[in-house]
């Protein structure tokens, strides 16, 4: 489409032409919510929920502050001032058609590296009731083995000594929450959206640590006055490629610097626990209950680590994208067998839950031809994922006598790929991890000694102790260091 239109605050009457856009006002001094961590998954998730819930004429007192702590925020941060904090959300369905809609719930947005000052007092704000969280699994700060807080962290070690200068997810809380109570305000809620089992309580446990640390008293007020409310979410949202600007510009006439894409499905499980109130997500389809954590591992446990499996296995053959493993038969039966054999019988029954139908859905979302999620994404941070994922499931197979070797095979592809750091067509793999040094000098440790990678306790627990697993692992390992094709044992292990 010729000429398209700059999304902003001032076109968007010209764009509502074009493609759906926010029939509410919107205004700064209206965020109730501050989120912390904007990602592409935010944007197509709790503040597309808020959108619908404002477009239905309900929490007109609501709208969403996001936050950036890290420097890779700035870019997000610039773009969103050029737009007034306006976005495109594409949603991108399997037979090929995408709906474009302008979301408009979030109205400002606030960088914390270079001065805190301003992301603090917003917190602190009596307007703020909800401070919510996708800071990933990375961003708790805790030891994945032991679940305990990580005080190693330089940053951490600095926001104790200066309490007023925080770096932090848990130096932004601590200060924000310090004001609060100081001027006599209610405490907020502090609502995780992260894929971590039972995420609340891990927010509420290493906030409470540092807290301590930092200041006995204040965490005493926080343990009695914050909530800390467990959530289940998911969406699949890629990465925005410039392919994805490109579309919405010319087929749709806007120019949109930084859209976000999903799948259709949209899901989220609440527990009903806030300090302060909250908007009415309910008429929007959030599922409040009252406990969310069968939901919490059986997303964790099937979803996300199905994406683990089709997204390490999938990088090691070559596959670019996980809709391209599924449509690969062998990979979609390896992902069902894990699924049904390894992941499933942990779970026990959950309620209102048809697991076969989930594991059905979860095969059609994999496969939708429109997503094209890179499977480099699926494997970025695997040493903050594989262990609430994968690795757990292993230890509790172990703990019952359950199938193990579905998952075994994940993991040694997972140490050829650190070491090789290319597939087995010889083509450089991306790996974008936290830990990478560390896995990579243990699994280039393992061509000569089999265990080294697993060694890592902090990712692996008590692995490379445990007899049966040990036997299926190294075998596997020498099976690839020999030259064996991943498919070939993928196929050895469906077969068995």
């Amino acid at each position: 489409m010729d000429n398209p239109i700059q999304l902003n605050q001032e076109n968007l009457e010209a764009i509502g032409s074009r493609i759906p856009v926010p029939n509410y006002s919107r205004s700064a001094d209206k965020s109730g919510i501050v989120h912390i961590g904007v990602g592409g998954f935010h944007r197509a998730h709790l503040a597309y929920y808020l959108h619908q819930l404002k477009n239905s004429g309900d929490a007109s007192a609501w709208g969403i502050c996001g936050i950036g702590l890290r420097e890779g925020d700035a870019n997000l941060h610039d773009i969103f001032k050029k737009q007034d904090h306006l976005y495109t959300l594409m949603v991108k369905h399997p037979d090929g058609n995408i709906e474009p809609e302008v979301i408009g719930s979030i109205v400002d947005f606030k960088m914390g590296t270079t001065d805190p000052e301003p992301v603090i007092v917003r917190m602190a704000h009596a307007s703020t009731k909800i401070v919510s969280l996708t800071i990933t699994e990375g961003g708790y700060n805790f030891n994945p083995t032991t679940g305990e807080f990580n005080f190693d962290n330089p940053d951490i070690q600095h926001e104790l000594q200066h309490p007023d200068d925080p770096k932090t997810v848990y130096g932004f809380l601590t200060a924000a929450l310090k004001r609060r109570r100081d001027a006599g305000l209610p405490a907020f809620t502090i609502m995780s959206c992260d894929n971590i089992e039972h995420n609340g309580d891990m927010a509420r446990k290493m906030l409470l640590t540092f807290a301590e640390a930092q200041n006995p008293d204040l965490a005493q007020w926080i343990a009695k006055e914050v909530c800390f409310p467990n959530s289940m979410v998911d969406r699949i949202t890629p990465v925005t490629t410039p392919a994805d600007i490109e579309t919405l510009a010319e087929n749709y006439g806007v120019q949109d610097a930084w859209p976000v894409t999903c799948e259709p499905f949209l899901q989220w499980v609440v527990e009903d626990k806030f300090s302060n109130g909250r908007p009415a997500f309910e008429k929007v389809g959030v599922q409040f209950v009252p406990d969310v954590g069968p939901y919490e591992k059986m997303k964790l446990r099937l979803l996300n680590a199905g994406h683990s499996v089709l997204g390490l296995l999938g990088a090691l053959h070559g596959h670019p994208t996980i809709n391209a493993c599924i449509e690969d038969e062998l990979f979609k039966n390896y992902l069902r067998a894990f699924l049904d054999q390894e992941a499933t019988p942990i779970l026990g029954d959950i309620e209102g839950i048809d697991l076969e139908d989930y594991k059905d859905s979860l095969l059609e979302r994999f496969a939708n031809p429109n997503i094209k999620d890179s499977v480099s994404r699926i494997c970025s941070e695997s040493s903050a994922k594989l262990p609430k994922f994968l690795i757990a499931t292993i230890h509790e197979n172990l703990a019952t006598g359950g199938s193990i070797k579905f998952a075994t095979l994940v993991i040694a592809a997972w140490c050829y790929y650190s070491d090789k750091q290319v597939n087995q067509n010889g083509k450089p793999v991306e790996i974008i991890d936290a830990m990478q040094s560390k896995l990579h000098d243990g699994a280039k440790e393992s061509a000569t000694n089999p265990l080294a990678f697993i060694r890592l306790e902090s990712l692996f627990g008590g692995l490379a102790k445990n007899e049966r697993f040990e036997a299926s692992y190294t075998s596997l390992l020498q099976e690839l260091y020999q030259g064996v094709a991943i498919k070939k044992l993928m196929q050895g292990m469906i077969s068995k």
